[in-house]
């Protein structure tokens, strides 16, 4: 049986916008981000995802993690950070209906931080907002047999992958199967199985949006307990994404400028490339003012070249 949820017009607009958006990204190379690019994402993605969860390091604290840089700060937040890291890097082979894979990425990004990590949780838990319950988590023994249905309702759903990804991160929450780790874990997966169907969702690191908009976040969440439905948190979750989808083409919208252009490109190209491979990046110039980006990448030391005029090829030297 599939969770409970309407398609409101608001959620197929939505869906609209964030068709075309991720068309926009395809078509304009973007869903291949640079090196550079791919790496502040995920430090991005790491430190709101944590933040969240009131992990205190800085998004220079964690670059220098990923250096192997020693850094000053809580034992706990480090590790935190370390694991999700090692989860990250692992994203890719796992499998988004699994519940194999999801208790393995639960075991790597809890590991050291809680006893049963890996597993689903062997007691009652309640979510707290001040000194009330906010949320009553299902009993410990339901929680194997709810989260078979929902991955389930993953592998048989036909329905689209926006959908799912969104339904599945609010059930998730709802079932709350772990002792700790519940909140990275509903975003990881969310992550997840929408790079699964859109693999430009890898750099899209929309927990930066989750975290400028805590409130409403666990407002939605709240809103989909008292309705029994999780359209509301649909509704939210999908406008994350589209706001997240803007802002990536927003960034790569301004106007570059020859450094910013070969920069780019040097950490994307192949070790040989031509005049019009790098037109075919960057669409939007003139010959002339590739041909100037390029003599100004070989005076910097970027690229070497060989042969004239329409034989030219070029070589990256960095």
């Amino acid at each position: 049986m599939n969770p409970p949820y309407l398609i409101t017009p608001e959620i197929l607009k939505l869906i609209v916008s964030i068709s075309e958006k991720v068309g926009q990204i395809n078509a304009k190379f973007l869903d291949k981000p640079s090196p550079k690019l791919r790496k502040e994402n995920r430090i991005k993605t790491i430190h709101s995802s944590l933040s969240i969860e009131g992990n205190t390091l800085t998004e220079e604290q964690i670059t220098a993690l990923i250096e192997n840089k020693r850094i000053i700060g809580p034992e706990k937040d480090v590790k935190e950070v370390l694991n999700a890291l090692k989860v990250y890097e692992e994203l890719k082979s796992f499998n988004p209906t699994a519940s194999k894979s999801f208790l393995k990425a639960h075991e790597i990004m809890m590991n050291g931080l809680v006893k049963d990590h890996g597993k689903y949780r062997n007691k009652g838990v309640g979510i707290m907002a001040g000194n009330r319950i906010a949320h009553l988590a299902p009993p410990a023994e339901n929680v194997p047999h709810l989260m078979n249905d929902l991955f389930d309702y993953l592998k048989t759903s036909k329905e689209i992958p926006l959908i799912k990804s969104c339904v599945f991160h609010y059930e998730m929450e709802f079932i709350h199967p772990f002792i700790d780790g519940n909140g990275r874990m509903g975003r990881l997966w969310q992550t997840l199985i929408l790079m699964k169907a859109y693999p430009v969702f890898e750099f899209i690191p929309f927990e930066n949006i989750i975290h400028k908009t805590q409130s409403e976040y666990y407002q939605a969440l709240s809103q989909s307990d008292k309705s029994g439905s999780s359209t509301p948190f649909i509704e939210y979750m999908l406008k994350v994404v589209d706001d997240s989808l803007h802002t990536m083409l927003d960034f790569k919208g301004r106007v570059m400028s020859a450094e910013d252009r070969l920069s780019y490109f040097s950490e994307i190209c192949k070790s040989e490339f031509t005049r019009k491979d790098y037109m075919g990046v960057f669409k939007e110039i003139s010959t002339a003012t590739a041909s100037r980006d390029l003599k100004q990448g070989i005076e910097s030391g970027l690229f070497e070249k060989e042969g004239d005029k329409t034989k030219t090829i070029y070589k990256r030297l960095k």
